[in-house]
Formats: C-alpha cells, sequence, structure tokens
C-alpha cells in the first residue's frame, strides 16, 4: 500500500523534465480554450477566460483539458499527488495577471500585449533553465509538471550523469544494464 508522505525540501521532486513541446501543446489547447470561452461569453468573456486559465490544472487531478490531451500532468510535490485547485491558480497566476492587464481601461489591448511579452518570457526562460523544468508559478505552488506515464506517488530518480530529459523507459533501460 502506498501512502502520501511529504518530500523535503531539499530532497527535490525525483521527477523528470516533461517535454516542453508537450507542454506548449497542452498550453495552446488551453488557451484556446480560454479563448473560445471569450469570444462566447459575451460581456463576462473575460472573467470567464481568467476562472479557465486559473483553475484548469485542478480539474482532471492535475490535468487541464491541453495537459489531459498531450499526456502531461501537473503534480504538487510535497506530497506526490495531482494538483488540487489550490496549486493550479497559484502556478497560474503569471498567466491570470496577464489577462488582469487587459481589463485595463484605454491600454487593454497594450498591457496585455506588454504583459505577454514580459511574463512570458520570464516563465519561459526560468522553464527553459530549470533542469526539472519549473517556472515561477511551479515555485510559488511547490508543482512540477511530468510526463503523465510516471506515477505520481513514485517519482523516477534520475541517475547522476544523466540527463534530467530522458524518459522513464530509457533511465529504467540503463539502470537495468548498470545492475
Amino acid at each position: 500500500m502506498s501512502g502520501l508522505r511529504v518530500v523535503k525540501e531539499d530532497e527535490g521532486s525525483g521527477y523528470p523534465k516533461a517535454s516542453l513541446l508537450l507542454r506548449a501543446g497542452a498550453r495552446i489547447v488551453d488557451v484556446a480554450i480560454a479563448w473560445a470561452l471569450y469570444w462566447s461569453t459575451g460581456p463576462a468573456g473575460v472573467v470567464m477566460a481568467l476562472l479557465y486559465i486559473l483553475f484548469a490544472d485542478g480539474m482532471l487531478q492535475g490535468q487541464s483539458p491541453g495537459k489531459k490531451i498531450f499526456g502531461v500532468k501537473v503534480v504538487f510535490v510535497p506530497t506526490r499527488s495531482g494538483a488540487r485547485h489550490r496549486d493550479s491558480v497559484l502556478r497560474n497566476s503569471p498567466f491570470g495577471l496577464i489577462i488582469i492587464l487587459s481589463m485595463m481601461p484605454e491600454l487593454g489591448a497594450r498591457a496585455f500585449f506588454a504583459g505577454l511579452a514580459v511574463i512570458g518570457s520570464i516563465e519561459a526562460l526560468q522553464c527553459l533553465r530549470d533542469r526539472e523544468g519549473i517556472r515561477l508559478g511551479d515555485l510559488w505552488a511547490q508543482t512540477q509538471v511530468i510526463d503523465g506515464k510516471v506515477q505520481a506517488d513514485q517519482p523516477q530518480r534520475v541517475p547522476a550523469g544523466q540527463d534530467a530529459r530522458a524518459t522513464a523507459r530509457l533511465r529504467q533501460q540503463t539502470e537495468l544494464k548498470r545492475d
């Protein structure tokens, strides 16, 4: 029986970095859904899009519809369980800020695109530079995006000297060869 346990802060998540292409594809699908909500719900469109972006990752046990399609998942690292709505709101708050900037009178579109450029760049650079693909929103929420095939309660340790992007299958094969 595998129970939940709290991961110590210095222990790290132990999960490999999820493919950035899969993450980008999932984000595109989620933005398309938010855009559809924006256009289809009339005056409440901005609020509906904002709520969707903020809560999407907590919908299906750590998977937004885009993440479900592309096979990635958000995990709350301390308990190694799927992200909850609270975690989703915290990790997506930088993107929510971009939507809130679009609500500014007279500056809406310019503020939106400026926020998208600045916040999007910071988030993307952080994700690219981090060994586990953790961006600022993930730091705030203590979450990580992982490959959906990796069991959330059983992290895959990356052997020393190997790239963190190695898939679970590749790492298991190299571990078997070492034994």
